[in-house]
């Protein structure tokens, strides 16, 4: 059953689905659309996304993390360089991603090559974090061996002290943003006895194109 978020009249998603408007649609505005009622109706995460990458013997790595920004260039997100994720995307720049909103009961799926973010808008997005996990970000050594909670809780803490209480917490050298720069972006809506909607959009050079899809 599709979402209670009402649409209102010539809607990019009413155009999307209907086979007789072949008239060109941005994905991107499409995905604005879908965002921004995504954001009305998911009680939890709407920004939340799944990230696949491979690493060094090309087996896939898939996590969650979140879309903190995006733009006509593509869709950012942020992460200690010395992650897992962040190595893997260094060596391999390409990735795959899907949003997956269920209260509208829809899904969102783009692969592409991955570029690295600007310090601007690490910078930017960093300052908007509470102080705490920008504090956490200085503490953890993400993805490394850790031998107990406490070791990570006492980090922090020397860290708060260091920092005092008004002194601002700058963005470390190795946290920053990556951006993937969608080639190919899905768009999913559930459908009664499993008959869903799908239209896949490729990126070509004369702009993008787009193709329904059996579910």
């Amino acid at each position: 059953r599709e979402s209670s978020v009402k649409m209102t009249a010539t809607t990019l998603t009413q155009r999307l689905f209907d086979d007789a408007d072949t008239a060109p649609i941005d994905p991107c505005s499409l995905f604005e659309e879908w965002f921004s009622e995504a954001k009305l109706a998911e009680p939890n995460d709407p920004h939340a996304i799944a990230l696949a990458t491979v690493d060094a013997d090309g087996l896939p790595d898939v996590r969650m993390v979140l879309l903190n920004a995006y733009d006509h260039r593509g869709y950012c997100f942020f992460t200690n360089f010395e992650s897992d994720k962040a190595r893997q995307l260094l060596a391999h720049p390409r990735a795959a991603l899907v949003m997956h909103w269920k209260s509208l009961r829809r899904q969102v799926r783009m692969r592409g090559p991955v570029d690295l973010g600007d310090d601007g808008e690490a910078d930017a997005y960093f300052s908007t974090r509470a102080r705490v996990s920008r504090v956490g970000a200085h503490a953890s050594r993400q993805s490394r061996p850790l031998a107990n909670r406490y070791t990570l809780l006492e980090r922090v803490e020397t860290l708060k002290k260091s920092f005092g209480d008004d002194e601002p917490v700058s963005r470390p050298r190795h946290w920053s943003g990556f951006r993937l720069v969608p080639q190919v972006m899905e768009f999913w809506k559930d459908g009664a006895n499993r008959l869903h909607d799908r239209v896949r959009f490729t990126r070509g050079e004369s702009g993008w194109t787009r193709q329904r899809l059996y579910p």
